[in-house]
């Protein structure tokens, strides 16, 4: 039966109900053995409900392509069969495909595709082009070495350093100077040297009271675990009052023996060697001067790594250290260039200014103090300590401090005193105030350390000289695309304010450290054309970088 038979069916069935006015009802009681189907025509069985047997029955005699029909208030519906079966489209075959892609019109928009690709890849390859020709191009990195990152220690007293009056007692005390974020240890001289006697010297043996050489190798992997390097003090005559390296007579008989010492050590692992009168013998014995230094800075293939070779020496003017600098060719030259400013801080500037200009800041080395001079404390006096560590640890080249100088230790009558070791001792008020005060000095090193030993401006940045007068300094501190650094400091007793204006200042910077963290707190906003500081207070400012 089709679909079209069956609606006329069904509404032929509706017709004939609708002509009917009033259909009799069944009686409730009424079953199907009352009505009998032989007495119903053909005509009115259609008509009649089919039950559960006849629909089954039906859709049985059918092959199952029309559903079973449910019944409700009389009316049947019935799923109709699709005529058709849906037709499903499975892809050209392989011979179709390559009939078709072998076509003259297939052919051409592959081609136009292809072109389209292709250039496509040639507009994104130019526009990066374009984008990276107009960025701003980083500064290559300079070349440096493990004393160009951070400060250096000096511990020239062994006895007075720790508790042990040893070198192993040194060693015990490295994981506290690794928390200082010290880049090398300057230790010694610990040789054995009778005063002014230069036949006597004995340069590859250790003073007992130093210690012993198994000590020592002790001391140096201790050191080198934590990523610090040991520089060894082996000036000949340090006991002694005459020199440097004795008279012209002697000074040959000494350089020839040294030559051999420096082999010996930097064997047993020294990082380099630190020596004082450099002027005088490099122009004395010349030739000699140049053996010292090739065995110390030249490399092997066992240690490639550069040693360094620090002179020292009493000279003050910038003129001189840059001349000695060039003619000794040491590494590092610690001078007393930094002393010689002390009555007026726009000397000091200015010297600071031309050996810059003059040297690789490479070369350079900022001091203040030492085995001959004392320590910083004692030399500025305790309230400008923390400025003077934001100076050394800001200016370009390397800081060189003496053992306790972060601490603000005096020298209480000699130059060596005792080092002060935190301990748990109870202590009266005035004493406690004093540990106070060391360790905020302590923090204030480590931090400043920190910091110049991870921010480019700080490693090797340009350095700009921004105001200079008698008792205030400002310069800011450069790389490339580095944020920027501003060192502030104001040595006089009285508040002063300095008027900073250039084209590539901002208007406001940030504080990151300052020697009173209560006028100045951390990261708090400045006012660069109207900086304000403190009686002898300094600051350590920052700005981004802005193209």
């Amino acid at each position: 039966m089709n679909t079209e038979e069956t609606n006329v069916e069904l509404q032929d069935a509706e017709t004939k109900d609708a002509a009917d006015p009033a259909p009799v009802a069944a009686d409730a009681d009424a079953t199907e053995a009352d009505v009998s189907e032989a007495d119903l025509d053909p005509e009115e069985q259609e008509k009649q409900p089919m039950t559960g047997g006849d629909r089954a029955a039906e859709a049985a005699s059918t092959g199952g392509d029309a559903a079973a029909a449910a019944e409700k208030n009389g009316s049947v519906k019935l799923k109709i069969p699709e005529e058709a079966e849906e037709v499903k489209f499975t892809g050209l075959s392989k011979e179709e495909l390559l009939r078709v892609a072998g076509t003259p019109g297939w052919v051409r928009t592959r081609w136009a595709l292809l072109v389209v690709f292709w250039l496509g890849w040639v507009g994104m390859l130019g526009g990066a082009v374009l984008i990276i020709m107009q960025a701003p191009r980083c500064r290559d990195l300079p070349a440096t070495s493990w004393w160009n990152d951070g400060p250096l220690y000096q511990i020239g007293n062994i006895q007075a350093f720790t508790d042990a009056h040893n070198l192993k007692g040194l060693e015990q005390k490295v994981d506290s100077l690794a928390q200082l974020k010290v880049k090398g240890l300057v230790v010694g001289p610990i040789h054995v040297a009778p005063p002014d006697e230069a036949m006597s010297l004995r340069f590859e043996e250790i003073s007992p009271e130093a210690g012993n050489l198994e000590q020592f190798k002790g001391f140096v992997q201790a050191a080198h675990r934590k990523g610090i390097s040991v520089v060894l003090d082996l000036t000949p005559n340090y006991r002694g009052s005459s020199g440097p390296w004795f008279s012209n007579i002697s000074v040959t008989n000494v350089a020839e023996r040294l030559k051999s010492a420096l082999v010996f050590w930097l064997n047993e692992g020294v990082d380099g060697v630190q020596l004082s009168g450099v002027e005088r013998v490099s122009s004395v014995v010349p030739s000699l001067w140049n053996d010292i230094r090739a065995i110390v800075q030249n490399g092997t293939d066992e240690r490639p790594n550069k040693r360094l070779l620090i002179g020292v020496t009493e000279r003050s003017s910038a003129e001189d250290v840059s001349s000695l600098l060039s003619s000794t060719g040491v590494d590092l030259l610690i001078s007393r260039v930094l002393r010689a400013g002390d009555a007026d801080a726009t000397e000091r500037a200015q010297s600071v200014q031309r050996l810059y200009s003059s040297s690789s800041q490479t070369t350079l080395a900022w001091s203040l103090g030492g085995r001959a001079e004392g320590h910083l404390a004692s030399l500025v006096g305790p309230a400008l300590v923390k400025l003077h560590q934001l100076l050394l640890l800001t200016l370009p080249g390397t800081p060189v401090f003496n053992y306790g100088d972060e601490l603000g230790l005096m020298d209480a009558g000699t130059t060596f005193p005792k080092m002060l070791w935190d301990s748990d001792e109870e202590l009266n008020e005035t004493l406690q105030e004093e540990r106070a005060e060391r360790l905020s000095c302590r923090s204030f090193f480590r931090s400043l350390s920190e910091l110049r030993g991870k921010e480019r401006s700080l490693m090797f940045g340009d350095f700009l000289l921004l105001s200079n007068s008698s008792s205030s300094l400002a310069y800011l501190r450069v790389w490339d695309q580095s944020e920027r650094y501003l060192a502030a400091f104001n040595w006089a007793e009285e508040a002063a304010v300095l008027q900073l204006s250039r084209a590539t200042l901002p208007r406001q910077a940030a504080v990151v450290l300052s020697t009173n963290s209560s006028a100045l707190p951390a990261d708090s906003k400045v006012d660069l054309t109207n900086l304000w500081l403190g009686p002898r207070q300094a600051a350590l400012l920052r700005f981004p970088y802005t193209g």
